[in-house]
């Protein structure tokens, strides 16, 4: 017999959701994790006050009301809904792409005179069959839109120009005819009132865990302890990169902690020109509606 029947690798929400479900039907699990702390790229750290979100903004959003309950059942969520502003150039722009953003753009006021813009742009980019992500973006919204919005942004999270990556990349890009910066179209959505720590340890009351451990170093061993494993890293090097190395695009994230109460007036900021050297700019105390006197973002 083996100490454990599940040995779970990584503490983010797939680990410690399993967890939870194996030990409310009587298995015995032990998770383990690298990282000096639970909770995998959804963890949260407390900065000044503030619940910073240490490897990226997670907003939770589900169609499904049982996920919504289910969650909840662990930590009340708040209603927080993800608007974010795309910054250009120093103009600012409502995202999703919506009547708000034609309206900034072009001073159109109803979706016939968005959508005459649109696809005239289209038209006059005589693109029938896209080769890369760029023709693939000017055949779907035109000019101005992958100009200003698209180009230099992608570019930026893929480390290449556009004219180099696939055209399947984008598949579509929404386009909305109604005045909606609701960037979720999922009926249910919003943050964790304390961050999700408190999810991540509802989770895994009474379960075993072990953090500071790395699976690679003593994988025999670790074996050894469990009926079966249950692995949430990265998959190339569960196979010790026996097919080379995945091409993952990482992030550095940098944080500021300013001694002003708002800085940005918004949870995220898109900078989409490429000579700016970062994606977006993340203000954490938004997620939770923060008072706090001092604000954290994270470029």
């Amino acid at each position: 017999m083996k100490k454990y029947d599940y040995l779970i690798v990584g503490s983010g929400l797939f680990g410690s959701v399993f967890a939870h479900e194996m030990k409310k039907i009587g298995k015995k699990c032990l998770v383990i994790d690298k990282r000096s702390h639970i909770g995998g790229n959804v963890y949260t750290e407390k900065i000044e006050g503030v619940n910073v979100h240490k490897y990226g903004a997670h907003i939770f959003h589900t169609n499904d009301k049982k996920i919504w309950d289910y969650v909840n059942n662990f930590v009340e969520f708040n209603r927080f809904t993800n608007s974010p502003l795309a910054n250009y150039k120093g103009e600012l722009y409502n995202l999703p792409f919506n009547m708000n953003t034609f309206y900034q753009l072009w001073g159109v006021k109803t979706p016939e005179e968005a959508k005459l813009i649109i696809d005239n742009q289209i038209s006059n980019s005589n693109i029938s069959n896209p080769q890369n992500l760029e023709e693939q973006a000017l055949s779907l919204v035109g000019k101005d839109i992958y100009e200003k919005f698209i180009k230099g942004y992608t570019e930026k999270q893929w480390g290449r120009k556009s004219t180099e990556l696939p055209n399947f990349i984008i598949k579509r890009l929404p386009v909305r005819f109604t005045f909606d910066n609701n960037y979720f179209n999922d009926k249910y959505q919003g943050i964790p009132i304390g961050g999700y720590n408190k999810l991540i340890e509802g989770l895994l009351r009474g379960i075993e865990t072990e953090v500071n451990v790395d699976f690679f170093n003593k994988k025999n061993e670790l074996e050894f302890l469990a009926e079966k494993v249950i692995y949430t890293g990265k998959i190339d090097e569960y196979f010790n990169y026996q097919y080379g190395k995945l091409e993952y695009r990482s992030l550095d994230f940098k944080n500021k902690v300013l001694d002003q109460p708002n800085y940005q007036g918004n949870a995220v900021v898109n900078y989409t020109e490429r000579e700016i050297p970062y994606t977006r700019i993340i203000e954490h105390k938004h997620f939770e509606y923060g008072k706090q006197q001092k604000t954290v973002i994270t470029e």
